[in-house]
């Protein structure tokens, strides 16, 4: 169980990122938890709820509320995801995410240097975060970094390699992730095609997603991008993901039909995920997810 002061310091740091979003103009936001038809994922496998899901994230229900005409929306909430336990991972976790009709990926990016050095000052920090015995410079200039260039700089083989050989996510970790975030935090940028299913294909490069992933630490705090808003392509990518999931020996869920019929109103846009745990792991130099909240499913 988590020591009063850390809960303390969990509302604190809940309170400022409510704050943070509501004086930029954002309206909170509330969907439902259990749902009908997650988004399917070949690396995120949902739990079920009798016939339906407990959602992996809200972003479905939230781009419909885009799609509805409200243009900027945040949310807190909890998400579940099945099989993930260890010492950054929860089979349940806190999750926030925000969304706002005609920014980019590169708007997020902007959007996460801002809340993070909010988030520093709430927290009585001078923009130094220290963790696992790594101090992060938030107020420098922070790293941009596409995944290519990661993997040229980290790797032993290239990103077309690992990908090839169906071993990017396994490189990503063991020879990529322990470099990233470690003087300033690291947006690792510009996945491949093929990793961005609901993300917008660069319009420079179509070999890329205008995807973003942010690192502090080697910690994966967020992942974000400029939506994709064709219901076409949509389509055809949650077909090829629910391919992937029965190669993996796995029935996948339906489609969300009515998720697919609303992006046909929804406007550019872009919106991201960020794991709150993580967060406050960050901001209380926690070395494991399970000093971070309340219960873990291991106490109940």
């Amino acid at each position: 169980m988590i020591p009063l002061h850390g809960l303390l310091l969990r509302a604190v740091l809940i309170q400022a990122l409510r704050g943070f979003f509501i004086d930029r103009g954002y309206l909170e936001v509330e969907t439902p938890i259990r749902i009908p038809a997650p988004a399917p994922e070949a690396h995120i496998e949902p739990l079920a709820s009798e016939d339906w899901f407990l959602q992996t994230s809200p972003e479905l229900c939230m781009k419909r509320l885009l799609a509805a005409g409200i243009p900027k929306i945040f949310q807190l909430s909890k998400c579940f995801r099945k099989g993930e336990r260890g010492h950054r991972h929860l089979p349940e976790f806190t999750m926030l995410e925000w969304y706002a009709a005609g920014n980019d990926y590169r708007d997020l990016m902007a959007d996460c240097e801002a809340l993070l050095r909010h988030l520093a000052v709430a927290l009585g920090r001078a923009g130094v975060l220290e963790w696992q015995g790594h101090k992060i410079d938030l107020g420098q200039k922070w790293e941009r970094l596409t995944v290519a260039e990661a993997f040229r700089r980290y790797a032993p083989c290239t990103v077309e390699e690992a990908l090839a050989r169906d071993q990017f996510d396994q490189l990503l970790v063991e020879y990529i992730e322990p470099h990233l975030g470690i003087a300033t935090p690291t947006f690792l940028c510009d996945y491949p095609a093929a990793l961005g299913a609901l993300a917008r294909l660069s319009p420079n490069d179509p070999t890329v997603a205008e995807r973003f992933e942010l690192y502090v630490a080697g910690l994966e705090l967020a992942n974000g991008f400029s939506e994709l808003v064709d219901s076409v392509e949509q389509r055809t990518r949650f077909l090829q993901e629910q391919k992937a999931i029965r190669l993996q020996g796995r029935v996948p869920g339906p489609l969300p039909e009515v998720f697919l019929d609303a992006l046909e109103g929804m406007p550019p846009a872009a919106g991201i995920a960020l794991g709150v745990d993580r967060l406050v792991m960050l901001f209380t130099g926690a070395d494991s997810i399970d000093r971070v909240v309340a219960f873990t499913p291991d106490g109940l």
